[in-house]
């Protein structure tokens, strides 16, 4: 005897209107349930990394530089969300993130652990490393912010503004004072000093702020003490 295959029927055959679920209401609700996954992915990733620094799986100068721009990464959404998540701590518990060695990186220590047992020689190392991570801070605020098409005038110039200080602050054990990243920046705050702040860069500077502000980091990042090994 032959079986009588039972088809499962649709959600209109049964009387049922298919419906969207959406998750947000606006385009802000939507950014804002955006940066909640980045700050998600920044705690679970600085987990993940720090685990790999202890276990010896990660060369210290790939720890320090990746370490260094989760932090300054999460110093920037973090204060962004603010009025959204005023704990960070109430945030990974209400998600069920274990993440301890993260939240102390992150929260606590807020520079990579080699920053944190390095000796500097111009300064003390508290001093030193809460310098560096500074910078780091700035130059990936500014290069996120032209990434993200903040190009006027009165936007772009107190960012850098504020790394040019930052990297000022930085003794000549830390940095070199003939650093080139320095003279770019001061290049670049005195050409936006000639121009209104509600004019806008061109596609063309832009880029080229950015290239500078990428090949200025990267050199940095080479230029700290332990940085090329």
């Amino acid at each position: 005897m032959e079986k009588t295959r039972i088809r499962p029927l649709s959600l209109p055959e049964l009387g049922i209107a298919s419906m969207e679920v959406k998750l947000w209401n606006d385009k802000r609700e939507r950014e804002m349930y955006d940066s909640f996954a980045d700050l998600y992915a920044i705690i679970k990733t600085t987990e993940k990394l720090e685990k790999a620094y202890v276990r010896d799986l990660v060369p210290s100068s790939d720890y320090e530089s990746e370490c260094l721009k989760l932090i300054a990464q999460f110093k920037t959404l973090s204060s962004s969300l603010r009025d959204a998540v005023p704990s960070i701590e109430r945030f990974a518990e209400a998600y069920r993130m274990d993440c301890p060695a993260a939240l102390n990186r992150l929260l606590i220590s807020c520079v990579p652990a080699t920053v944190e047992h390095r000796s500097f020689s111009s300064a003390s190392t508290a001093a030193s490393a809460s310098a560096v991570a500074e910078c780091v801070q700035h130059f990936i605020t500014a290069m996120d912010s032209l990434k993200l098409n903040m190009v006027a005038v009165d936007q772009v110039h107190p960012l850098l503004v504020d790394l040019s200080s930052s990297l000022a602050k930085l003794g000549t054990g830390i940095l070199p004072s003939d650093f080139e990243g320095k003279a770019k920046m001061r290049e670049w705050i005195a050409r936006l000093a000639k121009m209104g702040a509600a004019d806008e860069l061109t596609e063309q500077q832009a880029r080229q702020l950015l290239f500078d502000l990428e090949s200025s980091y990267s050199a940095f990042m080479a230029a700290l003490p332990n940085g090329g090994s």
